[in-house]
């Protein structure tokens, strides 16, 4: 079982990433994927010590603007877009004095339309009821090597539906909601379902959407995930996302593919 977190708490602003957070395509590199649910957290911080406006998190977007180093990060928030019912914040992640991820999230105002809920699809089998797989089979790194992945069938070239969960905190002796815990593994989707072995082709992700129609819950995400290679140089990694419960949102993030250096 591991043991530990991804992050150690700085100060109010600042975090440090253990080993645990360390990247797929380079192991000095943090892994988009916990950075992003540690935002989330910020946001969240950020958003009760400014008031408690009730407002749900329904869209973030993460553009990736440079480099991510396995280095300390710090998180600055500003609300761009002030509201009663829709507002929109942005945070900035900095590494070592420069912009690397800029993220901006879409709240909106809560409301009771549960005689009207319909058309997100059905439940995925339960992660109990499958068997783990080993991703470190086709990635390295700490952070792919800390998930507990259990596909529902097969993943196949460009095609795979998982469960992930990790026994991993987010933040060191620091309590984060289920929504950051849950972001904190959306990313993983890009590296589930590879159309060709990463050892030959590299196709990054430069950004991640999620879209959410309802929070999710517990402790599992579900990735039912597409990747699409096109013909110059492009992808598209798409992925409906999941949580015991049934369908939450989608997740999508554009790749750039290239050949891997001889």
């Amino acid at each position: 079982m591991n043991t530990g977190s991804y992050f150690e708490r700085i100060d109010d602003h600042r975090y440090k990433p253990t080993p645990h957070a360390g990247g797929a395509w380079d192991a000095d590199e943090m892994h988009v994927s916990p950075l992003a649910g540690l935002v989330v957290h910020a946001l969240d911080r950020h958003l009760a010590r400014d008031r408690d406006s009730g407002l749900v998190l329904s869209r973030i977007s993460f553009d990736i603007l440079g480099r991510l180093a396995l280095d300390e990060c710090e998180i600055r928030i500003e609300t761009l877009r002030p509201g009663r019912t829709i507002e929109l914040i942005e945070a900035i992640v900095h590494i070592a004095g420069r912009p690397v991820v800029q993220a901006r999230a879409w709240l909106l105002a809560p409301g009771d339309t549960a005689a009207v809920a319909g058309g997100a699809g059905d439940r995925l089998t339960p992660p109990d009821a499958l068997d783990s797989w080993p991703l470190t089979s086709v990635w390295p790194g700490g952070y792919i090597s800390s998930l507990d992945v259990r596909p529902v069938t097969p993943p196949q070239p460009g095609r795979a539906t998982v469960w992930l969960t990790t026994d991993l905190d987010l933040i060191a002796g620091e309590p984060v909601s289920p929504l950051a815990s849950y972001v904190a593994l959306v990313d993983t989707a890009n590296g589930i379902a590879v159309r060709r072995p990463p050892t030959d082709w590299m196709f990054p992700n430069v950004d991640l959407t999620i879209h959410l129609h309802r929070r999710p819950e517990g402790r599992w995400t579900g990735l039912d995930t597409t990747v699409v290679f096109g013909p110059t140089g492009q992808g598209v990694t798409s992925t409906v996302l999941h949580d015991t419960a049934g369908p939450v949102g989608h997740a999508q993030q554009i790749l750039t593919i290239r050949p891997q250096p001889s």
